[in-house]
């Protein structure tokens, strides 16, 4: 199976995700991981940015689809509705579930906006090439659903008062 993790920023995707993996005996490929290279390489937002981000997710899927098929596999993101760029790697990852011949168990995380606020400025996002600026998360985020077509499931988890390891637990007890 392939669980996607969607949320915005601060919300603890990849915190959450770590602690799935473990839990389900998977691999997380999250989203800093696919994204780095182009942040480190190219401009933000360039051509060359979209591309290298375009080509690493490509490796990368391209190792998943090597892996055991009974291997679970967690992607974590942001994407939005309305979004070009969202729709484009949402529709990639529904791609590679049925390229993989697996179930896409769509997740997305939500908090309440105080919480947001306080995880957003956790310190150590920054040197994650993380946002930390609680004015990004209200310009980018409100008004603007979170992506949760195209999957075989969907959970839809409010992880306000939970830690990551009892949103994890949540997430596997769903699965099954």
């Amino acid at each position: 199976m392939i669980v996607h993790i969607n949320s915005y920023p601060g919300v603890g995707k990849l915190t959450i995700g770590r602690a799935l993996a473990d839990l389900i005996d998977g691999k997380l490929l999250d989203n800093h991981t696919v994204f780095n290279v182009a942040f480190a390489l190219t401009e933000f937002k360039s051509p060359a940015f979209y591309d290298a981000v375009r080509e690493v997710r490509e490796i990368a899927y391209r190792r998943i689809l090597d892996l055991p098929p009974e291997m679970p596999v967690v992607l974590t993101n942001w994407y939005s509705q309305g979004s070009a760029w969202g729709e484009e790697n949402w529709d990639r990852a529904i791609a590679l579930a049925k390229e993989r011949k697996c179930a896409l168990n769509v997740v997305t995380l939500h908090c309440q906006p105080e919480e947001n606020a306080r995880r957003i400025q956790s310190p150590g996002r920054g040197a994650k090439r993380k946002p930390q600026d609680v004015a990004f998360v209200k310009d980018n985020c409100e008004g603007r659903p979170l992506l949760d077509r195209g999957g075989d499931r969907l959970l839809n988890l409010d992880v306000t008062e939970l830690s990551a390891s009892e949103a994890a637990q949540k997430i596997a007890a769903w699965l099954g």
